[in-house]
């Protein structure tokens, strides 16, 4: 049985040894995307799972997916998500956070793994109770190799611990899983042009990590990719996470909640 702390150990010895990898994150937003539920973050409104909800998100969560106008974004992540290669590592939703069902979905539907398989693991996986050691053992790994980050345009990527050793930042906007499907290809082809080896990728960009996670690792498994969602958002001075991300208010504000404790199980 997988254990919620003890997971992230295999992953800090992979980054101190320079093993490369991939960690692709299919939470609850993806989770519904791949079901071909409409959702959307605006300002200040959300709309997940069919219920809509106040809060602050910044304006640089915005995103919305409509599965009729959105079927190739929904397509591409159903690859991704059925993709199977050594060392690609696929955090998926778990039954404490989405419940029993629509764990049992991803299964009965899209997967061919069995729980079980070494290959799988919590798409919460670096948050939640176990943020605090992610930021101890995990963030301080990204000096160790040449650092290539997508994230939001309106990231101050300068505020980094690892910033000297970023040699190419790949800035996207809004609604980045559908605007930026082209970014694919434009970044298969720099790492081809390039030669690109040995790097570590860093992702901060929705549904659209995903993607590229999937289609960079099938070209070329020389390199880490590493879906960081919004774990160092605090640190590139963007704000939307203050009204989302309970887990980061505790470690960055002070501000204890249920979340900054909360152990998934599988």
């Amino acid at each position: 049985m997988k254990d919620f702390t003890l997971e992230v150990d295999k992953f800090v010895k992979m980054l101190e040894n320079k093993e490369n990898f991939a960690f692709t994150r299919f939470s609850d937003g993806e989770l519904h995307m791949l079901q071909g539920k409409p959702f959307f973050i605006k300002n200040d409104l959300t709309l997940s799972n069919g219920r809509l909800c106040k809060g602050f998100w910044g304006n640089e969560e915005l995103k919305t997916f409509d599965p009729d106008a959105d079927k190739k974004c929904q397509d591409k992540l159903i690859e991704s998500f059925k993709h199977r290669q050594h060392n690609y590592f696929k955090g998926i939703c778990c039954k404490c956070c989405v419940g029993e069902e629509d764990f049992k979905w991803q299964f009965d539907n899209l997967l061919e793994e069995t729980p079980d398989d070494e290959f799988l693991t919590w798409s919460n996986l670096f948050i939640n109770s176990n943020y605090r050691e992610y930021m101890k053992s995990i963030v301080p790994t990204f000096s160790n190799r040449p650092v290539v980050i997508v994230s939001n345009e309106k990231s101050n990527i300068e505020g980094l611990p690892f910033y000297k050793n970023v040699v190419k930042w790949f800035p996207i906007g809004n609604n980045c899983h559908s605007n930026h499907f082209d970014l694919i290809d434009e970044m298969k082809q720099w790492t081809k042009d390039n030669n690109i080896e040995n790097h570590l990728f860093l992702f901060s960009a929705a549904s659209l990590s995903n993607y590229l996670i999937y289609e960079l690792y099938k070209q070329n498994d020389n390199n880490t990719y590493f879906d960081i969602g919004s774990t160092l958002n605090p640190m590139m001075g963007l704000e939307g996470w203050v009204g989302s991300r309970a887990y980061l208010l505790d470690y960055w504000k002070g501000q204890p909640n249920h979340y900054s404790m909360m152990k998934c199980v599988w």
